[in-house]
């Protein structure tokens, strides 16, 4: 019943925002066209906004679920319309807070103690409230300040329902519309469906704040707060209270003297940092989760929280990352187009002159100017639309990656307009490229895998012998495939030699069948001899 009742209000909200108008330019069968036109509201619902706002407020009536899907797709500028995906980009995660007794049952039931056992203080009236779980401010008993995550009750139902409807929707549109295939939508849900519920699990979300404390230890331009693991669940997540200003309020930020151009180029620093040097970063980096710290303005250090969505990257993905940056600083497209088809992102047949082409004109106006003066996400849509030229495959690996760039570009127009992004990643990227390639990086890598050899090294002869015994008998089992092989052609041959033969028979005595002088008394045979003749033709044409 309840699942009913949610479809059925779906339908209201996909009526009232004329979300239908979506299929109207796509190439559907005529029977699924003729049910879009006799849909009835089509004639009593006016369509009075873009389908870009139409869409995201279709997705904020339909709840978190939706609210979160929506802001996933707003990163996908490969599957959307530019005018779509900035609309959507929009979305604000604003939910009201659930009641704060009920968080406290929660978090006495995960932790097996009363919340006047385990803490000195619990505020009951939330800090913060999002569609999985909420913030509530705490004190330990050694006084230090905590926050309390916990995430809402009933919320893992309420995702699993809509995601099923989602791979529905999914499924449809991709038997519907030829294009769904290529943009894969199944695979769009069942990444955020891993998404989400990746979230709902509070220990890996722990699990990611450790490691990223781990790889900014003692730095001075991020700080990652403590993880209390004693009193953190699946559930319930406790961790140390930061206090900071947040980032997109410049007036305290400007009101405290906060050196602006340092603030941004060290948000490059560590967004290059968590990428190349570490292959895990922070994929979730929009102004509600990154704060600066009041301690040091003109030396100013970043705090982060929220680690629900962390991504990471493979060396070969790295490495080519890496090359395909240092090529654009440089103005190299031809180089940028051949990585393409090197990484295997693009197909191998691509036409590379054209290819490289195609990505000059959508990267060379970009250059030689100040953030202000140039978008990342619209050199981000110009690639996607170059992509889809050359038939380039969606790289799931790289989504996250291309949010967290849009993430960086906002912040950095909020923070110092006139940040040159390219000048201040290229000598971190050249760097990196250095200790990675040359000949200090080949001497680590030896010296770090040299115990790992020496280990092996007494299997050694062993492993040669056995691997040398296996290549013998692989040939002696192709040599004994390759005899049978010729045997079995000899007996084709043999009985393909005995059917023309044969054949050749049968032709002769039907010839003798009609000699005129023995034709009188075998006239009765004639039939006989017909046949003969075809059955002989048969074998010699077909064997």
């Amino acid at each position: 019943m309840r699942r009913l009742l949610r479809i059925a209000k779906i339908a209201r909200v996909l009526a009232r925002y004329r979300l239908d108008t979506f299929f109207d330019r796509l190439p559907l069968p005529w029977y699924m066209r003729l049910c879009l036109r006799l849909l009835p509201w089509r004639y009593l619902i006016p369509v009075s906004r873009p389908q870009g706002e139409r869409l995201r407020l279709a997705l904020e009536a339909l709840g978190p679920v939706f609210i979160k899907f929506g802001q996933m797709l707003s990163t996908r500028r490969d599957l959307l319309p530019d005018d779509i995906a900035l609309e959507l980009q929009r979305l604000q995660d604003q939910v009201p807070p659930f009641p704060g007794i009920e968080a406290q049952l929660i978090v006495e039931k995960a932790l097996g103690k009363s919340v006047g056992e385990l803490f000195a203080r619990f505020e009951s009236q939330p800090l913060a409230s999002a569609s999985v779980a909420q913030v509530h401010q705490a004190a330990l008993k050694s006084g230090r300040e905590v926050v309390v995550k916990v995430v809402r009750p009933g919320i893992e139902r309420t995702i699993r329902k809509d995601v099923d409807l989602l791979y529905t929707i999914a499924r449809l549109l991709q038997w519907a519309w030829p294009e769904g295939r290529r943009l894969r939508p199944v695979e769009v849900v069942r990444e955020y469906e891993q998404t989400i519920f990746d979230e709902l699990d509070l220990r890996k979300e722990a699990a990611n704040g450790s490691q990223l404390r781990r790889n900014f230890e003692q730095s001075d331009i991020l700080y990652i707060p403590e993880i209390f693991w004693d009193l953190t669940r699946h559930n319930v997540l406790v961790m140390e209270l930061i206090q900071g200003i947040p980032v997109a309020d410049i007036e305290q930020l400007r009101a405290q003297n906060t050196d602006m151009k340092c603030l941004a180029e060290r948000g490059v620093e560590i967004f290059f940092t968590q990428v190349f040097r570490d292959s895990f970063f922070h994929a979730d980096m929009h102004p509600g989760n990154i704060f600066v710290s009041r301690d040091n303005p003109s030396q100013p250090q970043y705090l982060a929280v929220d680690f629900g969505i962390m991504g990471s990257l493979t060396p070969e993905d790295q490495h080519y990352l890496a090359r395909n940056f240092l090529a654009f600083f440089k103005r190299d497209y031809r180089q940028v187009a051949q990585l393409h088809i090197d990484s295997g992102w693009v197909p191998p047949d691509t036409n590379l002159y054209a290819f490289e082409t195609a990505i000059r004109s959508v990267c060379e106006p970009i250059f030689e100017k100040p953030l202000k003066d140039i978008s990342f996400g619209q050199v981000l849509l110009g690639l996607f639309q170059t992509a889809r030229r050359f038939n380039m495959e969606v790289q799931p690996q790289l989504v996250l990656l291309q949010k967290t760039l849009l993430n960086i570009e906002g912040l950095g127009r909020q923070l110092y307009p006139d940040l040159d992004l390219w000048k201040t990643g290229k000598p971190f990227l050249e760097n990196w490229m250095k200790n990675r390639m040359g000949a200090k990086a080949l001497y680590r890598t030896v010296r770090e895998q040299a115990p790992d050899w020496l280990d092996k090294l007494p299997y050694m002869p062993q492993l040669v012998f056995d691997a040398l015994l296996q290549i013998k008998r692989m040939d002696s089992h192709q040599r004994a495939q390759q005899q049978a092989l010729i045997r079995s052609q000899d007996v084709a041959a043999k009985r393909r030699r005995r059917s023309r033969a044969f054949g050749v028979l049968l032709l002769l005595l039907a010839l003798l069948v009609g000699e005129s002088e023995i034709q009188s008394w075998l006239q009765q045979f004639s039939a006989a001899g017909w046949a003969m003749a075809a059955g002989g033709l048969y074998l010699l044409l077909m064997h």
